[in-house]
């Protein structure tokens, strides 16, 4: 019987995994895994996220050892390199179908074939009544309905392995995704990389998913699902997430979080419409934007030192888990963008470093709707007022946690330092000292934002 080869890429899973169970049935099994830093210089997989891959390959491959197999792991450009192993193994490829536009490329070098699984339907799937693609959520998540639930999510299936002793693999070591000296992956402590720990964290998250909704913008509390690297890195099937939360409360108190995997499927069906989105606004008059050039505004933005707390606290955090709060996110990102004028390019790629769950679609539409830029995106004069918003989510000690010097300031007094007075003196902070000032007037920035708006619009 032919060999059958399974290229794994953003999927690191066994179970519900359509590649692997066609294959599975179609003869013996070889397992690939190769990691391409060809992609577009800035798409290459960032720090963070390639320390999680480490763990999470380390994962896979166990878990196919322990099955009888092995997971070959190469490094390179990943279509000639698995055209040339299908070659020496006599083997038919089989992989997800990813919409990166990279991951589409490297399929057609490849020569694959290529299996649905990576979102609840077929990002193409999905019409309007005459045909056409969706461009705008809301339309676009009633028509996915139709097609809701997904299949019931499939175990692993029984596999038979090739004999690949002799072909020549790549130790997972030598590929250096660990960070070395100095080791800033300390904060990443709580993260369980691997099919085992998503399993593990889906289970505690469907245990508390009827509580998501009126928990999930306070940044403070635990109130989101985590789920979001072990989505990205595809250690769990969208089926088995969707599946898992709606057998545990119903699809209609599941709805709020359901309809977070249906934005995720969404952005990949911007992305397949039009790959450049991350690099590229999708609306014509943000090309003539007048982006300010601020090369230490950026670095305090990504340093978490603008002196604006919620701000600040969302930075650090970032930085010290590979993860941060989804209003923050919001909060963050338009403050980049609309207070400081800084391309949102920037942030975009600064998180796409940071951020453990790191998702080319997800992210380049989460940017492009703070920046209004988007097919379908908040309006550029929707800029967020991160004293409002911090004080509105209850962010205080969000801000205690991440911001330690400010610890002792009362929650009155904490979403806006500089406005504290005699607690602030009382808290031993002097601003400019312990914590900068802010770095630029809310009222100010915001009146520059849309002064810069206006002249887009005019030109």
């Amino acid at each position: 019987m032919t060999t059958q080869l399974v290229w794994f890429r953003n999927d690191l899973r066994l179970a519900d995994h359509a590649a692997l169970i066609a294959a599975a049935a179609g003869g013996p099994l070889a397992a690939l895994f190769v990691l391409d830093d060809d992609t577009p210089g800035h798409w290459r997989t960032g720090a963070a996220q390639r320390w999680w891959l480490h763990h999470s390959l380390a994962s896979l491959s166990a878990s196919i050892a322990a099955r009888g197999g092995r997971l070959i792991l190469r490094r390179g450009r990943a279509g000639p390199i698995v055209r040339a192993l299908a070659g020496e193994l006599g083997a038919e490829v089989h992989t997800l179908d990813h919409v990166e536009p990279w991951a589409r490329e490297q399929v057609r070098e490849a020569g694959a074939t290529t299996h649905a699984g990576v979102t609840l339907a077929p990002v193409d799937s999905v019409l309007s009544g005459t045909g056409g693609r969706y461009r705008i959520f809301t339309p676009w998540w009633k028509k996915l309905l139709h097609q809701m639930p997904p299949p019931r999510p499939l175990g692993v299936p029984d596999m038979r392995w090739a004999d690949v002793g002799h072909i020549a693999s790549d130790d997972l070591a030598s590929w250096r995704l660990l960070p070395t000296a100095p080791d800033w992956s300390g904060g990443f402590a709580d993260w369980q990389p691997g099919e085992a720990g998503a399993g593990a964290r889906l289970g505690e998250f469907a245990a508390s998913a009827a509580r998501y909704d009126a928990g999930r913008n306070l940044p403070a509390v635990e109130g989101t699902s985590r789920l979001s690297p072990h989505l990205a890195m595809g250690e769990v099937s969208i089926n088995a997430a969707w599946h898992a939360i709606a057998d545990a409360v119903g699809e209609t108190v599941g709805e709020p979080w359901l309809r977070e995997l249906g934005w995720r499927d969404f952005s990949a069906n911007i992305v397949d419409q039009f790959p450049d989105h991350g690099d590229a606004p999708n609306r014509a008059a943000f090309a003539r934007f007048p982006f300010r050039d601020d090369p230490e505004g950026l670095k305090a933005w990504q340093q978490g030192q603008t002196g604006y707390p919620v701000v600040d606290a969302g930075m650090r955090q970032l930085w010290a888990t590979g993860w941060m709060h989804n209003r923050v996110r919001m909060i963050t990102a338009s403050f980049l963008v609309k207070h400081q004028l800084i391309d949102w390019r920037h942030g975009a790629r600064w998180f796409w470093d940071c951020l453990v769950d790191a998702d080319y679609a997800s992210n380049s539409q989460g940017w492009q709707w703070v920046m209004g830029s988007g097919v379908d995106s908040s309006p550029f004069n929707r800029i967020f007022a991160p004293v409002g918003q911090s004080a509105k989510f209850a962010a205080a000690d969000y801000i205690r946690r991440w911001v330690p010097e400010l610890a002792g300031l009362p929650d009155d007094a904490i979403h806006a330092p500089w406005e504290a007075g005699v607690a602030l003196l009382r808290a031993g902070v002097k601003l400019g000292r312990d914590y900068p000032a802010p770095i630029v007037d809310h009222n100010a920035a915001r009146a520059r934002a849309l002064a810069a708006w206006a002249m887009v619009k005019a030109a």
